[in-house]
């Protein structure tokens, strides 16, 4: 691995390992913020564990924990980091353990690496776009030898559906209109849809690892909701496309919010 994604495999896994020692804790310290989403004690820790990684590398970072800088601070970004700390906080508030943290390093708009780190589980993908390269990890502690991973023997790849039906990654509480009748034109034909639930970024894994079909988004995320899970996706040669331009999802944008998009085959 080049030596930032290495930096950005440490940063995951230690911020993870700071997020199980809240999961232990009877109080998350949960706060709400202005839009209702909640924060916790965890989001904070580990936001503070990457940045003391990252802060060491030349590219500046857009953390969803971070104070948000104006378009015009960094509209000449060339590279730069963007990381969800605590992706899923409700799932992590629920206990149900499918919460991930998410580094991505991104160029001209486009990722060029990522890492999501599971820490309930202790999973951790990686992916280095450019070298068409992803691999799943499982460890043993919250604890990773960067030098001894080795992608070809853990890589992942999303496989072909053996049935004739489509799997579909939905939303684990509900599914809005607009998404309720993308799955109806799947079914079209007859076709068999099952629906595949999955909280955080891991709906990105689900269809790079094999796991899905197809990953419509048809409601709000923000560039650090995704980067990472696109890294992964590109990287075994999916796409994530935008439903307003029919083309990748870019990031360090004026706006950090995301249009709806698909994850799916070329």
């Amino acid at each position: 691995m080049e030596n930032h994604l290495k930096i950005a495999v440490k940063a995951a896994v230690h911020g993870g390992s700071e997020i199980m020692k809240v999961y232990g804790r009877e109080d998350l310290g949960v706060e709400y913020k202005d839009d209702s989403s909640p924060l916790t004690l965890a989001d904070k820790n580990c936001n503070d564990i990457i940045n003391s990684y990252l802060i060491k590398t030349e590219f500046p970072i857009i953390s969803e924990e971070n104070r948000q800088l104006a378009f015009e601070e960094r509209k000449d970004w060339e590279s730069c980091w963007i990381v969800d700390p605590l992706d899923g906080t409700k799932e992590f508030v629920k206990r149900n353990g499918e919460f991930t943290v998410n580094i991505a390093l991104v160029k001209n708009g486009r990722p060029l690496a990522g890492v999501i780190y599971v820490p309930d589980s202790k999973e951790l993908y990686i992916a280095d776009v450019s070298k068409k390269q992803a691999c799943k990890v499982i460890l043993s502690d919250h604890e990773v030898d960067v030098d001894a991973i080795d992608f070809d023997a853990d890589r992942i790849t999303p496989g072909k559906n053996g049935s004739t039906g489509i799997r579909v990654v939905g939303s684990r509480s509900h599914m809005n209109e607009a998404t309720e009748n993308f799955v109806a034109s799947m079914s079209e034909g007859n076709r068999e849809v099952e629906i595949v639930s999955k909280g955080s970024s891991l709906k990105f894994c689900l269809v790079a690892e094999g796991k899905a079909d197809v990953y419509p988004r048809f409601a709000p995320t923000m560039e650090w909701d995704t980067a990472a899970g696109q890294a992964i996706c590109e990287a075994v040669g999916l796409e994530v496309i935008s439903k307003e331009t029919n083309q990748p999802l870019l990031y360090n944008k004026e706006n950090l919010l995301n249009p709806w998009f698909i994850v799916a085959g070329k």
